[in-house]
């Protein structure tokens, strides 16, 4: 490890993860056209039915720029399409096409071996303690972020 990032070795440490399991996660997703984050948009459609785009940039912890981008990605591959709002006019609601349905099994599947290849060399109780572990890290990144904005 560089002398640099000593004093953050754990931070050191998620990145480098992060960017590993962004990096597996993109190979998968990309036998299916998809890129990652992709797969998570059409997940909450998939299993919570029609959104409106606000809602889906709230559960995913994303930006409303780009979500718009990803939504029209997946639109412009034929993944999800965009209506407006019956009781709002100003509200696009985003639903998931016949043709995103087809992927749905692909995904998760891909999401399957993705999991098997982060827990392969932990024990139950390895996988159970690390999740234990993340969230809590989550927990005092968002206090941090909630500080910092």
């Amino acid at each position: 490890m560089p002398a640099s990032v000593r004093a953050g070795a754990m931070s050191h440490a998620i990145f480098r993860v992060a960017r590993l399991h962004r990096m597996v996660a993109g190979q998968l997703l990309r036998r299916v056209g998809l890129h990652t984050g992709q797969e998570l948009v059409m997940m909450q459609l998939w299993d919570r039915g029609p959104q409106r785009q606000t809602d889906l940039v709230r559960l995913l912890g994303s930006d409303a720029a780009t979500m718009t981008r990803t939504i029209r990605r997946l639109e412009h591959a034929g993944f999800v399409r965009r209506c407006p709002c019956a009781d709002d006019k100003r509200v696009t609601i985003i639903e998931p096409t016949t043709a995103s349905l087809a992927l749905r099994h692909e995904v998760e599947q891909i999401w399957a071996e993705l999991e098997r290849g982060v827990t392969d060399d932990l024990t139950p109780d390895q996988q159970t303690e690390a999740i234990d572990v993340l969230e809590r890290i989550e927990q005092s990144l968002a206090r941090a972020a909630e500080r910092n904005a």
